[in-house]
C-alpha cells in the first residue's frame, strides 16, 4: 500500500489486539449473564467444543490461503464463484444490519448515563451520526482504523476487567445476587435458553484479521495471534459474566441497561461512585465505535476484493485513490444502516426487545458464511491436500471431518435458536419469529439476485473472450 511504510506493519500484539477488538463484545456481555449462572457451564463447553476447532481450522486456512478476501477466498478456492458470491454478500452486508443494533445499545445506554429525558428522536439521530463517523474513519485509512481497533481492544479489556474484579469486591461486602452452586453453573435449557446463540455470535471473527494480510510483518504470526486473542477472550467473557452474576439478581439484569445498572450497584451513588459509573460506562460505549470500525474495515475488503472480481455490482469495489480503503463498500453500509435505524424509529417498542430482534436478524446473516467455511476447509484438506500448510491442524482426516462436522453443527443450532428462541420447548413464537425469519428470507433472495446478476456479467465476459 502506498500510505503503509514497514513500521506500520502489524505484528503478533497488533494481530492479537486486532483480533479483541474484532471478537469482543461489551454490548452482549449482558445477553450471556441473562442466562443466569448457568452460562458459566455454557461458556466452558463452548470454549472447549467449538473455540478451539475453530481456531485451529482458522490458523490453518489463513496461512495456507492469505489474502484480502479471508473468508471469501476460502470458500472460492473450495466450492467456486457462486458459493463465494453468496458467502460475501452475507459476511459484508450484515455489518450494515449489525451496525443499528450496535449503536441502538450506545444510544440508549447513552441515555441511561447522561439524558435519561432524551427523546426517541435524539436517540436516532445519534445512531446515525455515529454511522457515519464510523465510515468516515473506515475511509480516511488503515493506519487509523488499526489506531481505534487497538485502543477499543484496550477498553474493552478494561471494561470487561472492572465488572470482573468489581463482581467480587462486591460480593465479598454484601454477599452474591445469585447462587454460585456447582449445580448452579452446570448447563441447563431453562428460561436462558434464548441467550445461548449469542455466546456463539460473541466468539465469532477471529478470521477476520486474515484480511489484513497486507498489512503483517509475517503472515505465520496468525496462529500465534489468533490462540493468543482466544485465551484472553475466553477468560474475560467468563470474568465479565461472572461479575454482573455478582452484583445482580438474573431477573434484574437488562440488555440495553445492564451494564450501567451493574456499574451503579458496584460503585454505589457517592461522588468517587458517580465518577467510575461514567467513566467506565463512557469507556464501554466507545468500544461499540471500535467494533463497528474493526468489522465494517475487514468485511467492506473482503467485499471490495469480490467486486473486482465481478461478483458483486462495480459500486460496491470502488477504492479510495488516495488511501486505497474501499469506500464503495463502507458507503453502503453506511446507507444500509441509516435505513434500518430510520426503520427503527418507525417500528419501536421496548428498546431491549428491540435490540434484541435487530440484533438476531443481523446475528444469523452473520453466521450464514460460518455454515460454507467449514465445509470449505474439509474439501480443501481432500482436494488441495498438497498445498504447502504453514500451520496444520494435527490428526488424521476423522479427526478433520470431526472437527469441521462439530463447528458446523454448532452454527446450525445457533441460527436456529436465534430465528425460533422458543424450539427447545417446541413452541413458537411468531410476533418475535416472523419479522426475524422475513428479514433472513429477504436478505438472501436479495443475495441470490446479486449471483444472479454476477453470473450473467461471468458469461458475458467468457463469451466475449472467446469471440476476441
Amino acid at each position: 500500500m502506498e500510505t503503509q511504510t514497514s513500521t506500520g506493519k502489524m505484528g503478533v500484539t497488533s494481530l492479537a489486539l486486532f483480533s479483541l477488538c474484532a471478537v469482543i463484545v461489551v454490548d452482549t456481555l449482558t445477553a450471556s449473564a441473562s442466562i443466569g449462572v448457568s452460562s458459566i457451564g455454557w461458556w466452558l463447553i463452548t470454549l472447549f467444543v467449538f473455540v478451539i476447532p475453530y481456531g485451529l481450522i482458522t490458523s490453518e486456512l489463513s496461512t495456507t490461503y492469505p489474502g484480502d478476501g479471508g473468508i471469501y477466498d476460502w470458500v472460492k478456492q473450495a466450492f467456486g464463484y457462486k458459493w463465494a458470491v453468496r458467502t460475501t454478500w452475507f459476511y459484508w452486508i450484515n455489518v450494515g444490519l449489525w451496525m443499528p443494533a450496535v449503536y441502538i445499545m450506545f444510544a440508549g445506554m447513552f441515555a441511561e448515563l447522561f439524558m435519561p429525558d432524551l427523546s426517541l428522536f435524539g436517540q436516532i439521530a445519534i445512531c446515525i451520526v455515529l454511522t457515519w463517523l464510523t465510515i468516515w474513519v473506515c475511509n480516511v485509512s488503515v493506519d487509523v482504523g488499526v489506531w481505534v481497533t487497538n485502543i477499543g481492544a484496550v477498553l474493552k479489556v478494561t471494561v470487561i476487567s472492572v465488572l470482573g474484579f468489581g463482581g467480587f469486591i462486591y460480593a465479598a461486602k454484601n454477599g452474591v445476587a445469585n447462587e454460585f452452586s456447582i449445580s448452579a453453573i452446570m448447563p441447563s435449557l431453562d428460561t436462558g435458553v434464548a441467550f445461548l446463540p449469542a455466546l456463539v455470535f460473541n466468539l465469532m471473527g477471529f478470521e477476520l484479521v486474515a484480511t489484513m494480510t497486507k498489512e503483517m510483518k509475517d503472515v505465520r504470526d496468525l496462529p500465534k495471534s489468533i490462540f493468543l486473542a482466544a485465551i484472553i477472550t475466553a477468560f474475560l467473557y467468563v470474568f465479565g459474566t461472572i461479575g454482573i452474576l455478582m452484583a445482580l439478581p438474573v431477573e434484574d439484569i437488562g440488555l440495553v441497561a445492564g451494564i450501567i445498572d451493574t456499574l451503579r450497584k458496584l460503585f454505589g451513588e457517592g461522588a468517587f461512585g458517580q465518577f467510575m459509573v461514567y467513566a467506565i460506562g463512557s469507556m464501554a460505549l466507545l468500544t461499540f465505535i471500535g467494533n463497528m470500525v474493526t468489522w465494517t474495515m475487514g468485511a467492506s475488503r473482503a467485499a471490495a476484493e469480490a467486486a473486482s472480481e465481478g461478483e458483486l455490482p462495480a459500486a460496491v469495489g470502488k477504492m479510495s485513490e488516495k488511501h486505497d480503503t474501499p469506500v464503495g463498500a463502507n458507503n453502503i453500509t453506511g446507507i444500509v444502516s441509516t435505513v434500518v435505524i430510520m426503520a427503527y424509529a418507525v417500528f419501536a417498542q421496548n428498546s431491549d426487545e428491540l435490540f434484541w430482534s435487530v440484533f438476531a436478524f443481523s446475528s444469523c446473516i452473520f453466521l450464514l458464511p460460518y455454515l460454507f467455511m467449514f465445509p470449505s476447509y474439509l474439501k480443501l484438506r481432500i482436494s488441495d491436500g498438497d498445498q504447502e500448510r504453514p500451520f496444520k491442524v494435527p490428526g488424521g482426516m476423522a479427526t478433520q471431518w470431526s472437527l469441521s462436522i462439530i463447528c458446523f453443527l454448532v452454527i446450525a443450532q445457533a441460527v436456529l435458536l436465534f430465528i425460533f428462541p422458543d424450539l427447545i420447548t417446541m413452541t413458537v413464537d411468531w410476533v418475535y419469529s416472523a419479522p426475524v425469519l422475513i428479514g433472513v428470507i429477504v436478505t438472501i433472495a436479495i443475495g441470490e439476485y446479486l449471483l444472479k446478476q454476477a453470473t450473467s456479467r461471468k458469461q458475458q465476459s467468457e463469451y466475449q473472450e472467446d469471440i476476441a
